[in-house]
């Protein structure tokens, strides 16, 4: 796949962000490249399409609620139907839901690992045979700097994308004697609605959370785009990372899309001591401010 022209190429999350800016960027470097691209946001999607269509590439438009697996796998069969293969499968679509595990209601749990684990698996499982049967392909699962490393009220996120990396670790040996190279892309903070959609997620799904024992993290959580802004990546930077995994003869297992992203996860993982590790996160995302809260609300009581 050193060249992309004419291969298909199956994208989630295209309406916006990443997966747009991946659709964009190929439509115009690949003459001749055929995409099927998805997301709920009609619209959105469709303006993506017709810059895409514009600039050369054959576009096919699939509406998909990742929630809904009756429609995901529809998608697969719909772009396998009208180009009659598909040569790669990049699992961008995917969302963070914040705040502390113990406030998370069981339906946004659900949710949380049905787009980002569930749909992709479903994907990935609708396309294997098609890939096999013509001979390989690739499948990029688009996971997070949050997939090797947990932090304060990003359980959820974490956790369902550990579960995406682990996905792809045993799909990356099981598929390689059909020529099916399985990478995972691994992003930093970008300049995306990411944070904006997470707080909207708590406003949804928290009840009451300047009430709750962890107010002051809340709190501290509407800054943190500010607090990561000079760090974060343009989905346009980030989607050259995957058309590098893409077009690589031999693709990397792992892909890390953010400055200093190497160095933080060695650091993270190797080096400093697990104590010191939960120390800065704790700090990062305002739980030290939680345990002082919590601290003189408990000696105000005596």
């Amino acid at each position: 796949m050193s060249s992309l022209s004419e291969q298909v190429i199956l994208i989630t999350g295209a309406s916006t962000g990443i997966g747009a800016a991946l659709a964009k960027t190929l439509s115009e470097r690949y003459m001749g490249i055929r995409l099927a691209i998805a997301a709920r946001n009609v619209e959105k999607l469709e303006a993506v399409a017709d810059f895409c269509r514009k600039a050369g590439a054959e576009v096919l438009t699939v509406p998909t609620d990742l929630e809904n697996l009756e429609q995901v796998e529809a998608l697969a069969q719909s772009a396998i139907a009208h180009f009659g293969r598909i040569d790669a499968l990049v699992n961008n679509a995917g969302y963070g839901q914040m705040g502390p595990v113990e406030l998370i209601p069981i339906q946004a749990i659900q949710k949380q690992f049905q787009v980002n684990l569930i749909a992709p698996l479903v994907l990935i499982r609708a396309v294997v045979p098609q890939m096999r049967s013509q001979g390989g392909g690739r499948i990029i699962n688009i996971s997070s700097l949050g997939g090797r490393l947990a932090f304060p009220f990003g359980g959820l996120y974490s956790s369902s994308k550990f579960a995406l990396e682990g996905l792809s670790d045993a799909l990356r040996m099981e598929l390689a004697p059909f020529n099916i190279k399985v990478s995972v892309i691994e992003p930093g903070p970008v300049s995306t609605n990411f944070f904006a959609a997470s707080a909207q997620a708590v406003e949804e799904n928290v009840t009451a959370p300047e009430t709750s024992p962890y107010r002051a993290a809340f709190a501290k959580l509407k800054n943190l785009e500010k607090q990561t802004s000079n760090q974060a990546w343009t989905s346009e930077r980030v989607a050259e990372v995957i058309i590098k995994a893409l077009v690589a003869r031999n693709p990397r297992p792992r892909y890390v899309a953010a400055t200093g992203g190497r160095i933080l996860l060695f650091m993270m993982t190797k080096v400093l001591p697990t104590k010191i590790v939960d120390a800065f996160w704790q700090k990062f995302y305002g739980i030290d401010l939680v345990a002082k809260d919590w601290q003189n609300s408990q000696a105000a009581r005596k």
